[in-house]
């Protein structure tokens, strides 16, 4: 009788052992499982819920000519590129690109064998995708000249759609523009330094805002007294080069000095290094987001950068990788 007692003493202790340490397991192992899963979603983009806070999405060039552009006169779907990318685009309460190509019917070939000019059908498609606003400082603004240049301005207009750096003349080159993101008043300008100054807008001549430091100092300020915060898009830098240079460094230390408070870079084709100077933000070079390019990993991947506002200051940055397909779709 004392041995059976025993023996049911062990196999309770036994058992009560058991449950503790299988509990013990159990819990060790949901804590890992629970951080896991945090951590897998920590790179995808994420859609604000909080009160009061808003973003804005910029992505990189943007090329509808060309490859592109045959693609989608074969389809007759001008909304191809953008198809599986728009519904995160319009996530945002503002969209940004760097508009690589002259939207146009007219015009004349005043560049090079790598001229672009897009029908004007692909206005369709940059509505469709939600964006708000498009930098027409760039390399290819002027590959079809003047004619080409302002329907560009003009076609964007029509349907809602802002652009910065050029304009009908000197005084709306300059000027930037001024949106309300959230709660916040945010200015927008934009240059390029890969034109030569002969094509900069002056007096009542349309053009664009070749890179003038002096004036783009005048410029940030001047528009800075009139909005919150202020983002400068520069088109620079060298193509195919993962890190930013000297030159790209300067320009847009002196723009923060003059009271920039994000800097976007594009033109390089590839993704460079993001910096900071002075708690700013400097986007080197987002690459490629819409381009024919597809002999490479680099100009086939690009990068969306979503930056959110909270009380009227920049609250942190998103990093979002893109990808490129060879049929020259944008995808996440």
């Amino acid at each position: 009788m004392i041995r059976r007692r025993k023996q049911a003493r062990m196999w309770i202790l036994f058992s009560v052992v058991l449950i503790l340490a299988i509990g013990l397991v159990i819990a060790i192992y949901g804590k890992f499982w629970t951080r896991n899963i945090n951590l897998s979603y920590s790179s995808a983009p994420s859609v604000s819920t909080s009160r009061g806070e808003a973003s804005m999405l910029f992505v990189g060039d943007t090329m509808l000519s060309r490859s592109v552009g045959d693609t989608m006169a074969a389809k007759n779907d001008y909304l191809w590129p953008f198809e599986k990318i728009a519904d995160f685009l319009k996530e945002a309460d503002l969209t940004f690109a760097n508009l690589e190509t002259p939207i146009s019917n007219r015009g004349i070939n005043v560049g090079s064998i790598y001229s672009f000019r897009s029908n004007p059908k692909v206005i369709a498609g940059l509505t469709y995708a939600g964006f708000d606003i498009v930098s027409i400082a760039n390399n290819h603004a002027w590959d079809y000249g003047r004619d080409a240049f302002t329907d560009t301005m003009d076609n964007l207009s029509q349907v809602g759609i802002s652009y910065i750096g050029g304009g009908h003349n000197e005084s709306e080159a300059h000027a930037g523009v001024i949106k309300k993101v959230g709660d916040t008043n945010v200015g927008f300008l934009a240059y390029t330094n890969l034109l030569p100054e002969s094509l900069s807008a002056s007096g009542e001549n349309a053009g664009l805002a070749i890179l003038d430091e002096t004036q783009m100092i005048k410029d940030i300020k001047l528009l800075k007294n009139q909005t919150t915060l202020v983002v400068v898009s520069f088109h620079w830098g060298e193509e195919y080069q993962t890190v930013h240079n000297a030159l790209q460094e300067r320009i847009a230390h002196e723009a923060i000095d003059a009271g920039a408070d994000l800097i976007i870079g594009h033109h390089p084709h590839v993704v460079e290094d993001v910096g900071q100077y002075k708690g700013k933000y400097i986007v080197y070079s987002l690459g490629n987001f819409i381009f024919d390019q597809n002999w490479s990993v680099g100009t086939m991947n690009g990068l969306a950068v979503k930056v959110w506002l909270k009380n009227n200051v920049i609250d942190r940055i998103e990093k979002i990788p893109i990808n490129i397909s060879r049929q020259y779709q944008a995808s996440l």
